[in-house]
């Protein structure tokens, strides 16, 4: 029994020993496995996505947010001071320019009126009274003036030739005084004048801010109050923050096309009519003016629209913005040659349109640039290229750089 038991130890013994180098046999092999697989790798080159190198389109449609103005908008304050007698119009009337829009009593200036009315009809009367006594005086001093000598002394003459050159200036002080009166009878009168208030051209009223009673004050300073504002909308100025880096072709006569989303299906066609020349230092941005007509009067002053242009360049190698490399030389891209190795090259960018970029050297048309490159990756190392753009056809250069430009289509 006891050699039984011995016998059986031994034999399980053995067989664990067996099975434990046949386990670590078949661990050393799949190590051995996965180590040169490893090292295949490591010497595998890396794949990379690659797309071909293609001309930009001559004319492209861009398209950015805009506010529209009215061709004229202007605040409309009181010319005098007083009280508001009536107001004709409000919000949403149409005017004809000379229109009286609203009255204002001017009790103060009425009565200046009338007391320089009374001031001019007093100087005149004092005209006419220095008028007689120069005639007066006149008169005398002929008849002193032709006496014979020894029946009045020089002293007699000369004193009668002084009265009356006293009244000549008498006579022209007075005058003098009434061109003033009237002067100032001109000036209150251009006052009364402004008692009305009138509209300056035809256009639309967009606010009232009085109402009767309410008491104004002539001038326009920022402790006074408007009467009316309003706008010209026949016509319709629209601004266009364009950001800097997608100034280039922004000119004047460029066509332009604006969009509402009240109004899905109508297009506002313009052009851009000038811009501000400089860029915002706070913003980055070139201001662009387009001037759209607007007979139907759909737009109205401070609407929000998309503006497209379609704009003309140069004729520029586009890039997608993935293919570029920032380094401390400024931007790159890796070309991958038909060997599969990787150059590195200078490009520079001329206009960045946020997903491509258009570059005027360091590429050639049908070159092979890599996306999305790893920075692990060294000049001329090989790399299996992966084309993503298969589908697209060869790049060939378009045979006029200028071609003309038509009227841009409205963004989606």
């Amino acid at each position: 029994m006891g050699w039984t038991l011995t016998i059986f130890a031994l034999l399980l013994a053995i067989a664990l020993a067996i099975g434990f180098f046949i386990v670590q046999h078949h661990k050393a092999e799949e190590a051995a496995a996965l180590d040169a697989d490893a090292v295949a790798q490591a010497d595998a080159a890396p794949s990379v996505d690659v797309v071909t190198v293609n001309y930009a389109p001559p004319t492209e449609t861009v398209g950015y947010p805009g506010e529209t103005r009215g061709w004229y908008q202007s605040t409309i304050y009181a010319r005098v001071n007083g009280y508001v007698g009536q107001w004709f119009v409000d919000i949403g009337d149409r005017v004809q320019k000379g229109q009286v829009l609203a009255t204002i009593d001017t009790p103060d200036l009425d009565a200046q009126f009338q007391a320089a009315q009374h001031q001019l009809a007093m100087s005149q009367a004092q005209v006419d009274v220095v008028k007689a006594n120069a005639e007066f005086a006149k008169t005398t001093y002929d008849r002193w003036k032709d006496s014979p000598k020894g029946v009045v002394s020089d002293q007699e003459r000369d004193e009668k030739k002084a009265e009356y050159e006293s009244s000549l200036a008498q006579m022209t002080s007075a005058q003098a005084k009434v061109s003033a009166d009237q002067a100032n009878i001109d000036q209150l009168s251009a006052l009364e004048s402004y008692k009305k208030v009138t509209a300056p051209y035809d256009g639309v009223i967009t606010s009232r801010h009085i109402d009767i009673g309410d008491l104004v004050t002539a001038g326009s300073t920022s402790s006074t109050s408007s009467l009316y504002t309003m706008a010209q909308i026949d016509e319709i100025r629209v601004f266009v923050d364009v950001p800097q880096k997608a100034t280039a072709g922004m000119e004047v006569g460029v066509p332009a096309v604006a969009t509402a989303t009240q109004f899905p299906d109508k297009k506002f066609l313009g052009k851009i009519t000038r811009t501000s020349n400089a860029i915002d230092p706070v913003t980055r941005t070139l201001r662009v003016e387009v001037d759209l007509d607007n007979p139907d009067r759909l737009l109205l002053p401070g609407m929000y629209v998309q503006v497209s242009f379609n704009l003309t360049h140069q004729t520029l190698l586009r890039v997608p913005a993935s293919a570029l490399m920032f380094r401390s030389g400024g931007p790159q891209v890796a070309v991958v040659g038909d060997d599969g190795k990787i150059t590195f090259r200078d490009v520079r960018i001329v206009i960045d349109n946020g997903d491509y970029v258009e570059i005027d050297s360091g590429l050639s048309a049908n070159e092979k640039v890599a996306l999305n490159l790893s920075n692990q990756i060294a000049e001329g190392q090989t790399v299996v290229p992966t084309d993503v753009d298969a589908s697209e056809k060869t790049a060939q250069a378009p045979e006029s750089k200028s071609p003309t430009v038509a009227a841009a289509p409205a963004p989606e």
